[in-house]
């Protein structure tokens, strides 16, 4: 749109994050939001184009705080049905061993289509498998999200425990230390964008506590400082890890994290399910954020996140869809249902709002991956959104177009902006072809199925 303004109108229904009135739409110039229309008024900016919102609703761009992009290789593979996150882990690992450059560049550009095409505006992977021949995977995915034209979180993953040192994976897909923390340098000063409207960032996430050294939790720690970049893990996912850690350090998770001086705003968390409530105050003074991954937890049968406590001792709680193989689905918009449906298992119908969960998807992810400019709507935000159209059979009859955009299964946008430009119009990216890329994933991901088979 360059320095036109675009007049966002008449939605049936806005959600902005931060209950600012923008009841009659958003004015977008450039990549930025410049007035939001407060309801029964019109613009006082001067407006070249509008584009009428009626019986649609607007939201921010969702964003999502954790993912694997590669496992969508593996969805449903029969040997992993049905498996805990270990059994599971162990199984997928003599197939993902076989990765190579183009299976890792095509999974990423399947897997931020289908986020984009469920609403996301800005993605996070974690990508941590690292065979012979796949040291560049991050330079990969780095293009693959430049293809599809929306902002991502990437982070540099390490293993350097294989099977032969007690861990999960196999030796082939672990790295030595040093080589690990020389590439995580790289990538940072290579790709890593500091600025508040940045498209491409990098963090440093080793694994699991499980899956690498304590000197290489420190050390990534210190890196992570002296460049002023986030760090991720997996932690307290299953009651496993907590006993695999008392058995292996004498410690719960989240004392060894802090053993490792990991405790600090600057991380963020996947699952943070079994804490207990000492734990979840001390994580809340920190102001440790969290990755809630509903549908992959009940998938694996892994527990409930407690989200109200973990807000309500001070956390940032963002949303996410994990891996595809633990999910089998990278739907954001779809994943802020499955929050709000298990998360009133726990706190019930009156505490779990669709207007909570969408927090989750928006400002509070937004705060997870520090990206200010992100997630809700003001003046001089970036202008990244997504517009849900209500025109199916499944919204026939809404009285509440927001809470039945939730309620009643909405899956994928109609039109979808990012930094003011649109990515997605009538459902369909502006620059991929989704049947093309969808026969190229599935002769991959057979290959890649078929080479774990013994």
């Amino acid at each position: 749109m360059q320095n036109k303004t675009l007049w966002l109108k008449s939605p049936s229904a806005i959600y902005t994050g931060n209950h600012l009135n923008a009841g009659n739409g958003l004015v977008i110039k450039g990549d930025k939001i410049v007035e939001l229309v407060a309801s029964g008024r019109t613009p006082t900016t001067t407006v070249d184009n509008y584009l009428d919102c009626s019986n649609k609703v607007i939201t921010p761009g969702l964003i999502n705080t954790h993912h694997h992009f590669y496992q969508t290789l593996t969805r449903a593979v029969p040997g992993a049905v049905n498996k805990p996150l270990f059994p599971w882990l162990k199984y997928l690992y003599q197939i993902w061993k076989n990765l190579d450059e183009e299976m890792i560049y095509t999974a990423t550009q399947l897997a931020g289509l289908e986020l984009m095409l469920s609403g996301a505006t800005c993605i996070a992977d974690h990508h941590y498998v690292f065979p012979k021949g796949l040291e560049q995977a991050i330079d990969i995915q780095v293009e693959a999200i430049n293809s599809l034209g929306c902002r991502a979180t990437l982070t540099r993953g390490s293993m350097s425990l294989g099977e032969s040192a007690g861990g999960l994976p196999p030796d082939s897909v672990i790295q030595n230390e040093d080589v690990i923390l020389q590439d995580s340098q790289r990538l940072i000063s290579k790709y890593h964008d500091s600025s508040p409207e940045a498209f491409i960032q990098i963090a440093l996430a080793p694994c699991s506590p499980f899956s690498v050294s304590t000197s290489l939790m420190q050390d990534t720690a210190l890196l992570a400082e002296k460049n002023n970049v986030l760090l991720h893990t997996h932690l307290a996912e299953t009651e496993d890890e907590n006993n695999f850690c008392l058995r292996q350090y004498g410690m719960r998770p989240l004392d060894y994290l802090e053993h490792c001086n990991w405790l600090g705003d600057k991380t963020w968390l996947a699952h943070g399910i079994h804490f207990n409530q000492d734990e979840i105050t001390r994580l809340g003074n920190a102001n440790v954020g969290i990755a809630h991954c509903p549908s992959s937890n009940m998938l694996l049968a892994s527990g409930i996140c407690p989200t109200v406590e973990l807000e309500t001792a001070g956390c940032n709680l963002g949303l996410a869809v994990d891996g595809s193989a633990s999910n089998d689905c990278s739907n954001m918009i779809q994943e802020v249902r499955q929050s709000l449906l298990q998360q009133r298992l726990r706190y019930g119908a009156e505490v779990i709002t669709a207007e909570r969960v969408l927090g989750y998807a928006t400002t509070g992810s937004a705060k997870v991956l520090h990206r200010p400019s992100l997630g809700q709507f003001a003046v001089g935000k970036q202008a990244d959104l997504a517009i849900f159209n209500l025109d199916e059979l499944r919204f026939s009859g809404v009285g509440s177009p927001l809470d039945g955009l939730i309620t009643c299964g909405a899956y994928q946008v109609d039109k979808l902006m990012v930094a003011g430009q649109w990515r997605v119009e009538n459902s369909v990216h502006n620059s991929l072809l989704c049947e093309q890329l969808m026969a190229k994933h599935q002769k991959l991901a057979k290959q890649i199925q078929n080479s774990g088979l013994v």
